[in-house]
């Protein structure tokens, strides 16, 4: 049964349809061979019951936040803080991309919007310093994977939906791996610029930085409001995505007035699109974890490939594996449709903690989006920086290793994730 669900799927996606098409024509072939007592609207009351989560209300509620803030003044005026702290240093401008990555994503939640605001703005300025093409490129593009470690991060919610774990659990969990992402990157970035002989930045004074923190301070609400939010018992994060909506609004209508209320009109009709994607994805991928679980297909390839009753480690590294290489080829969002509900009871079983395991996934899915052949963030740069894809992604090897690496740290020393996650929450 799996074998002919996944050659629909392969056939269909080679023949250039959108990856809801594949998912849908799966599950009701599967339907139609083997479940025909069972009834069509089975289908349908499983993909109606995939959307329903109250949780993902967060969802939609992100990506408009996001949408606002790209468009408006708060990117920039995150980079100018950074740069202002850190430009100065040995390789400081790159290890200022890295830190306004973080800063971004912890204000928006996606990468994509991370490659677009912190990469149209700094990749010029890193090419006038010397940088190569490649090197800013691969940097922009993995860098902008810290918005899905630090929260918000959308593929949180989305694991915390299908797993039934706490996003707020994973939302603190996703600091401590998203700061050492940072700090990693900071350091390649220092051997790079010493190796190329970039020169170093001049120094700003206590005057210019002062003023960049006041121009920054308000966007650097979104993160006090999502984490200090959350952290306090204050609201949920279903709430704390609304509460991002209404301040993104106030702050770029208002205080800056860098959009009017025709622009917000384009951004709701964008985040209607995109959301629409998303939850077509998430409907149609519930109705075929629920079909292939239904088969128990799970547990034929668990006990095929000896992971009945496996260890923590070995559990974690086939988890790791699996993610890994699905990324490489079917959308994230996809992969942790089809993958979450089969591992989830595996890593339970082996008695794994559920927050360890969804920030494992979503740093994997994170790698997936700056990952050839069809990492999201790689087509976003093409598009963004009119380069050839090959260009794009000459330099995402030395990021991917260092991604790799946290992945390994995570596993052999959980506290990197869990340390916050237990002061807050035990």
């Amino acid at each position: 049964m799996i074998l002919m669900m996944m050659s629909v799927m392969c056939l269909l996606l080679v023949a250039g349809y959108p990856m809801m098409m594949p998912l849908l024509a799966a599950t009701v072939l599967a339907f139609v061979v083997y479940f025909p007592n069972l009834g069509m609207g089975q289908i349908v009351q499983q993909m109606i019951g995939g959307v329903k989560p109250s949780a993902l209300v967060a969802v939609p509620m992100f990506i408009l936040a996001a949408d606002i803030i790209t468009r408006g003044h708060s990117a920039d005026r995150l980079v100018d803080l950074v740069m202002r702290f850190m430009g100065h240093l040995r390789g400081g401008l790159a290890i200022s991309v890295t830190s306004a990555c973080a800063l971004f994503g912890a204000v928006c939640g996606s990468t994509q919007a991370t490659v677009v605001a912190v990469g149209g703005a700094m990749r010029p300025r890193m090419l006038r310093a010397g940088y190569r093409d490649d090197f800013t490129i691969g940097l922009i593009v993995n860098a902008a994977d810290l918005a899905y470690l630090i929260p918000p991060s959308i593929g949180m919610i989305v694991y915390g939906v299908l797993s039934g774990t706490s996003i707020s659990e994973l939302f603190i969990a996703g600091i401590g791996p998203g700061l050492l992402v940072v700090l990693l990157f900071s350091v390649w970035c220092w051997i790079v610029a010493r190796r190329q002989g970039i020169p170093v930045e001049p120094r700003a004074s206590w005057g210019e930085r002062f003023t960049a923190m006041r121009r920054a301070l308000w966007p650097l609400g979104f993160p006090v409001l999502v984490v200090g939010g959350i952290y306090g018992g204050i609201f949920s994060p279903t709430e704390a995505a609304s509460i991002c909506v209404l301040y993104a609004a106030i702050l770029e209508l208002v205080v800056f007035r860098s959009i009017g209320l025709r622009e917000l009109w384009d951004v709701a009709l964008s985040t209607g699109v995109m959301t629409s994607v998303v939850f077509i994805l998430i409907a149609t991928g519930s109705a075929f974890s629920w079909t292939i679980s239904y088969a128990q297909v799970p547990q034929t390839l668990l006990a095929a490939v000896g992971l009945e009753g496996a260890g923590a480690i070995k559990t974690l590294l086939v988890i790791n594996i699996a993610f890994f290489i699905g990324c490489m080829f079917v959308d994230s969002l996809v992969v942790m449709l089809i993958l979450v509900p089969i591992f989830a009871p595996l890593a339970a079983a082996a008695g794994l903690d559920p927050v360890l395991v969804g920030v494992l996934i979503t740093l994997q899915v994170a790698i997936g989006a700056a990952t050839p052949p069809f990492g999201c963030n790689l087509f976003t740069a093409v598009a963004v920086f009119r380069r050839p894809f090959i260009e794009v992604v000459r330099g995402v090897p030395p990021f991917l290793a260092i991604l790799l690496l946290v992945a390994v740290l995570l596993c052999a020393f959980p506290w990197i994730a869990l340390g916050l996650r237990d002061l807050a929450f035990r």
